[in-house]
């Protein structure tokens, strides 16, 4: 399958055109934003490994009958995807509060959370991804029911309870991450984007240690160490 005309770029991947009309191959980028791409940078080698986390990931949901847009793996930073309209929706899931949650409610940073809480935002960069509620979601026909806005909301947990127990195994905790999913041309809603660390906050369960792009967001060492340490522990088990 070979790269055609580049159909989209985004801050981590670029979207190329193939030879299938239902096919994507994504290329994942080595560069590095945070707060809106108002920080920026780049690490060698990054993209690849985000590329061989994610593929391991969604190989673990599928297993368990999440279904995704991937295909294939075909080098060490692209994938073969199906093509698929995103759902214009980001679904965050955390099980601890940091970040913006604590910045916006004064919880506690790292505190537990009594359950898996889901937040959508609208995927939006001019508009700086705000926070949406059902109710938004549905006035600016973001998804077609309400219906479907409970399919995502399933999704989301049975994703969530699946990858924290995998992470777990692997003394890693999954405090939240961010998914998107994507319709394809049969209607089926589809995990589609990434998993990795630059989507999920991963802390080391015994040290604290973080894993993931706050690293990169903090200032506080290398980003390629950690994604390395991420990929050594989910595939050597």
């Amino acid at each position: 399958m070979k790269k055609l005309g580049l159909l989209y770029e985004g801050k981590g991947k670029k979207l190329y055109k193939t030879d299938d009309e239902n096919l994507l191959i994504t290329e994942f980028k080595d560069d590095l934003t945070a707060f809106n791409a108002e920080k920026k940078g780049t690490e060698a080698g990054k993209g690849a490994l985000n590329c061989k986390i994610s593929t391991h990931l969604f190989h673990i949901l599928e297993a368990q009958g999440i279904k995704t847009h991937l295909v294939d793996t075909l080098s060490e930073n692209t994938q073969l995807v199906k093509k698929v309209s995103i759902i214009p929706i980001e679904v965050i899931v955390r099980n601890r509060a940091t970040g913006s949650l604590t910045q916006r409610l004064g919880i506690e940073e790292g505190k537990k959370l009594p359950f898996a809480l889901i937040e959508f935002c609208y995927k939006n960069d001019a508009l700086h991804d705000p926070i949406l509620n059902d109710e938004h979601c549905l006035l600016m026909n973001l998804v077609k029911s309400e219906s479907d806005l409970e399919e995502l909301k399933r999704l989301a947990r049975e994703i969530n309870s699946i990858l924290k127990k995998f992470f777990e195994a692997r003394h890693i905790d999954l405090i939240d991450f961010k998914i998107e999913f994507g319709i394809d041309h049969d209607g089926n809603i589809l995990l589609a984007d990434e998993i990795s660390p630059d989507s999920c906050r991963l802390w080391d369960m015994n040290t604290h240690e973080k894993l993931d792009k706050d690293r990169f967001r903090q200032d506080i060492g290398s980003v390629k160490g950690a994604y390395e340490e991420v990929l050594r522990r989910i595939v050597s088990q």
